[in-house]
């Protein structure tokens, strides 16, 4: 590429990159600029644009900042940051479609500390511009109001990422709620709901922002309890309250929900399915005295643009006759997950000790329960496993193969209570019997045969962690967990990475509050990840877990096979 017939162009007249990027000279060029290919005559289509450096300001976030910078048409930008000019961290991309100010928000940094940050600009030829260096110093946090976080280390690499945590306070405190923080425990990203409210849960969404399921504290009805879509300023983009879902519901179903809980699932096609629960009044039910009143729950799958477009109710598919913690708070579910190869959803239902599969079909299903997992439910154990190894009041059910139907892996974290311990049902806990515990199995399904087996186990004992929680598997081929509410170590709640031997390699503790779920995310930005936190060596202080035993039976597939 020549410039005035001077290969690649010079100071005064500009230079011109091998791909055809032109950058003009910095002050105005007295004579005509020709740009031209070295050998050939022919013409092509020269695009102007100015570019120039971008800007750095705060937000209403004291740990985000919002970087802004002019594109041309079709071109991408994203920021990396870091400590020093290596930066080692990067957003996404935003497009800017018709060209002007491209506003990326930068997130992920400690409170009160400096930052580099540069924007990238990839243009639609491929072609890459950087912008000049900018620092950004973050805003601080009162001490009072930092959960009380601490991170230790054992041998290996932690998976890489961060944790994003779903915190519920004991007591009235205004200690922060929503947080992501990196594996030393430093906050690094939080929400604040600046009330009493709680995030029951929040998610990250394929577009960037985050979902959080706002409810009062217990979630019982009398605060805020609404679905917000917001963005990492805390901006809120969207928002669904629970009077617009009733008043979307009247002439759909026979009933009000009470309150959203618990969870919220986001699907492909952009709907969410709301979970919630209701009261109904029994009377001329066999078995149940007439005035007793139920606590179910429902599902709505709510369009953004039609509102409620599918509806399904636990008494319209469940026998109330089945209630091992009786019917005052009868199913208590606490996870939704989407089963993308069948179209179907999964339902944790901690007070059936059931995780149960619904004929959902993208909408086009009746709501039958196509399976029931766990004790009397449909499937069987091999012989050995049951019923010491079903789930007992589970959180959290993911899916942990590629495919979701057919003959699949499921994990979840088994919380424990009132396990049934032997052959004759003795319950754990009761004198003579062995005490209570909580577990982290992983299962292999058959759906076809309604038969499972475990996969790999780790029981936790003595560890037994009566609510919350959750499990995953990492990328890294290791497990993390949360031990939420562990009755041998109240006032604190634990999330630990551990290798399929169920060596320690991370752990972080939470002190003075309930981490409802606390899980590893590659970072705060879809399609990045970010590098685990190497530690010192005088940090690494990690055991196996005390008393922890695996188990693995034989299957077709072996635990290195697990994704």
């Amino acid at each position: 590429m020549l410039v005035n017939g001077l290969a690649g162009g010079s100071s005064s007249t500009g230079t011109i990159t091998p791909g055809g990027l032109y950058s003009a000279p910095s002050t105005a060029s007295a004579q005509p600029i020709t740009i031209g290919i070295r050998g050939q005559s022919s013409s092509a289509t020269v695009t102007f644009f100015s570019f120039s450096a971008g800007s750095v300001v705060s937000t209403q976030n004291p740990l985000v900042a919002s970087y802004s910078i002019t594109a041309p048409a079709a071109a991408a930008v994203s920021v990396q940051f870091g400590l020093d000019t290596s930066y080692g961290f990067s957003t996404s991309s935003v497009t800017a479609p018709a060209g002007g100010t491209v506003t990326v928000l930068v997130a992920g940094m400690r409170a009160s500390t400096t930052y580099h940050m540069q924007a990238t600009v990839e243009l639609s030829n491929g072609s890459q511009l950087l912008d000049t260096d900018h620092t950004f110093t973050t805003g601080g946090i009162p001490t009072e109001r930092l959960p009380n976080l601490t991170a230790q280390f054992g041998d290996g690499t932690p998976s890489p990422g961060v944790d994003l945590f779903s915190l519920l306070p004991y007591n009235t405190g205004n200690v922060l709620t929503t947080v992501a923080t990196d594996l030393e425990g430093n906050v690094i990203w939080y929400y604040d709901l600046e009330s009493a409210d709680e995030p029951f849960p929040i998610k990250p969404l394929p577009n960037g922002h985050m979902l959080v399921l706002v409810s009062p504290t217990g979630y019982l009805p009398g605060g805020v309890n609404e679905v917000r879509e917001i963005d990492l300023a805390g901006n809120i983009i969207n928002r669904i309250t629970i009077g617009d879902v009733d008043q979307a519901l009247v002439g759909v179903t026979s009933y009000q929900i009470a309150s959203l809980h618990h969870d919220i699932a986001a699907l492909p096609n952009g709907h969410l399915i709301l979970l919630g629960h209701y009261e109904l009044t029994l009377n001329n039910m066999p078995g149940i005295p007439p005035g007793t009143v139920v606590l179910g729950d429902a599902l709505v799958d709510w369009d953004p643009e039609k509102g409620p477009v599918w509806t399904w109710s636990t008494f319209d598919h469940l026998d109330l006759l089945h209630a091992p913690f009786g019917l005052a708070d009868w199913t208590h579910s606490n996870a939704i997950i989407y089963s993308p190869d069948d179209g179907n959803l999964i339902l944790s239902m901690r007070n059936q000790n059931w995780v149960i599969k619904i004929n959902y079909q993208n909408g086009a299903g009746d709501g039958s329960i196509l399976w029931r997992f766990g004790p009397g439910g449909d499937f069987t154990l091999p012989d050995g496993e049951a019923p010491i190894d079903w789930n007992y009041g589970q959180h959290y059910p993911t899916i942990v193969s590629p495919n979701s139907s057919g003959v699949f892996s499921l994990m979840f974290f088994d919380n424990g209570n009132n396990r049934l311990m032997d052959s004759n049902n003795d319950v754990c806990g009761t004198p003579g019997i062995g005490a209570c515990y909580s577990s982290v199995p992983i299962f292999q399904v058959d759906e076809s045969t309604k038969t499972a087996s475990v996969l790999w186990q780790d029981d936790l004992f003595p560890a037994y962690s009566t609510c919350c929680g959750d499990a995953l598997t990492l990328p890294n081929g290791n497990y993390e967990f949360d031990i939420a509410y562990d009755v041998n170590t109240p006032n604190f709640s634990h999330i630990e990475e551990v290798t399929p031997s169920a060596d320690l390699v991370w752990k972080m503790d939470i002190e003075g509050i309930l981490a409802y779920r606390g899980f590893r995310i590659p970072s705060l930005y879809p399609g990045q990840v970010w590098p685990a936190t190497t530690p010192s060596s005088a940090n690494r202080a990690l055991p196996r877990h005390t008393g922890s035993t695996i188990k693995a039976s034989p299957s077709p597939r072996t635990i290195e096979q697990l994704p």
